[in-house]
C-alpha cells in the first residue's frame, strides 16, 4: 500500500511521476504531483498533478474528457519518484497525441524496437500520411476502402482455410495477414485502438444464451 508520509517531496513540495499507458507500456508524460494531488488520485482513482505553469491543482481529462484511470502507483527504490499506470480515455498530451513524448531524437538501428499493435498502428497513420512510393501499405490507402474491404474478406477466408486443415502454423500467418489488414482499415475509417479495446472491455460479462437449434424433421 503506497504511504505517502514515506514519499520524498522536493522542496517545492512536487514529486515527479511518470504515467503509463497499461496497454502499450508507453510513457505517456512526465508531470508532477503535490501531496494533495496525489491524495486526490488516490481517491477519484484518476490522475490529478500539480501544474507548475499555472500554480493550481489539475486533474487530467476535468476539460478535455480525457481522464487516466489509476491501475497502480508505484514508488521507486529512494521514494522520490513515482509510476503511474493508467487506462486512458483519450490522448495524452494537450497537442492531442496519445503520447507528449512523440519526438525521437535519437535512435539506435542496431537494436530494433520491440513490436506492439500500438506500435503498428502509428506506422499505418505514418504511411496514410505520408503515401511513400513502394509501399503496399500506400497502396490500400490510395485504392481506397473497397480495395481495403476485399482485402480483409480474402484473409479472412485464408484464415478459415488454413484452420478448417488443421494447420496452425498456416492459420498464425493468415491471422497476422487478417489482423494487419483490419487494422488498415482502422486507419481508413479513423478508429483507433482504444475504441476497440472498450468494445471489447464492455462485453466482460459472458454471455450464456445457447443457440437453440431445430430437432431434425
Amino acid at each position: 500500500m503506497l504511504d505517502i508520509s514515506q514519499l520524498k517531496f522536493d522542496d517545492r513540495g512536487l514529486i515527479p511521476a511518470i504515467v503509463v499507458d497499461a496497454e502499450t507500456n508507453a510513457v505517456l508524460t512526465l508531470a508532477y504531483m503535490s501531496r494533495e494531488s496525489l491524495a486526490i488520485s488516490l481517491e477519484k482513482g484518476l490522475t490529478c498533478f500539480w501544474s507548475r505553469s499555472r500554480q493550481q491543482l489539475w486533474l487530467k481529462g476535468e476539460t478535455s474528457g480525457n481522464y487516466q484511470h489509476i491501475l497502480s502507483i508505484t514508488a521507486d527504490c529512494d521514494r522520490d519518484a513515482l509510476v503511474v499506470t493508467v487506462r486512458k480515455d483519450g490522448p495524452a498530451c494537450h497537442l492531442g497525441t496519445d503520447s507528449c513524448f512523440q519526438d525521437e531524437v535519437y535512435h539506435n538501428d542496431a537494436e530494433p524496437q520491440p513490436f506492439s499493435l500500438a506500435g503498428l498502428m502509428a506506422l499505418l497513420a505514418q504511411r496514410n500520411a505520408e503515401r511513400p512510393a513502394g509501399s503496399y501499405t500506400t497502396y490500400l490507402f490510395e485504392k481506397g476502402v473497397d480495395k481495403i474491404l476485399k482485402k480483409v474478406g480474402e484473409e479472412s477466408t485464408e484464415v478459415i482455410i488454413a484452420a478448417k486443415a488443421g494447420d496452425r502454423h498456416d492459420t498464425v500467418y493468415e491471422i497476422a495477414d487478417l489482423v494487419y489488414h483490419v487494422m488498415v482499415l482502422m486507419t481508413q475509417m479513423g478508429i483507433p485502438l482504444e475504441d476497440v479495446r472498450k468494445e471489447l472491455a464492455s462485453r466482460h460479462v459472458i454471455d450464456k444464451k445457447v443457440k437453440q437449434e431445430k430437432p431434425p424433421a
